[in-house]
């Protein structure tokens, strides 16, 4: 297997790049949102799983504007879908929004965009939870957590916080045993854990 690090660098290099072609960030900058990378692209932890994590802020969300902004998303060359769910009445404040977007290499770029009303629960969580996790980890840490990503069968779809949870709190190291940690979590929607 090739270097994990070198991996994952040139993973980050061409989530950048992806980030670059869309113009997904000053497109939301646009409206006045305020635009945080927070997930893997954000703690050098990007593997397989090709996403970009934002979280966009603005005091409200204009169901308008946002779709205004997706509008112009979608005639960004090579876009190839978007979805969205509307979370506005719920603790979490937010508009959903995914795309997908397919790169020069045609990998397929999953693009999670989620639009918080500011001052509601989570904003600025998930930026504290990275924040947290960037301060604590250590180089072997993060190799275990890029080789488990890297182990993880393409038909698994495992949150990233299940990652970073199961080896910094847990201390687990290899796959089958991650498999076994992950049957005996609770199942909740929103891991709200941080080392």
């Amino acid at each position: 297997m090739e270097d994990i690090f070198a991996l994952a660098q040139q993973n980050q290099q061409c989530a950048r790049e992806v980030l670059q072609s869309t113009q997904i960030m000053e497109l939301w900058q646009s409206i006045g949102a305020q635009v945080n990378l927070i997930g893997s692209l954000k703690m050098g932890l990007l593997m397989k799983h090709l996403d970009i994590d934002m979280h966009l802020y603005t005091p409200e969300v204009n169901i308008e504007d946002d779709f205004r902004v997706m509008s112009r998303l979608a005639c960004t060359p090579n876009l190839q879908s978007i979805m969205y769910r509307n979370l506005l009445d719920t603790e979490e404040a937010c508009l959903e929004w995914h795309a997908h977007y397919k790169d020069n290499d045609n990998r397929i770029w999953q693009l999670d965009m989620i639009h918080i009303v500011k001052n509601s629960k989570y904003d600025g969580y998930f930026e504290q939870v990275a924040n947290r996790i960037m301060s604590v980890i250590t180089s072997e840490q993060k190799k275990t957590i890029l080789r488990l990503k890297y182990d993880t069968p393409n038909t698994e779809s495992i949150r990233g916080i299940e990652y970073y949870k199961a080896v910094i709190e847990s201390g687990i190291d290899n796959y089958p045993d991650f498999h076994q940690w992950r049957k005996e979590q609770a199942a909740e929607a929103i891991i709200e854990w941080m080392p």
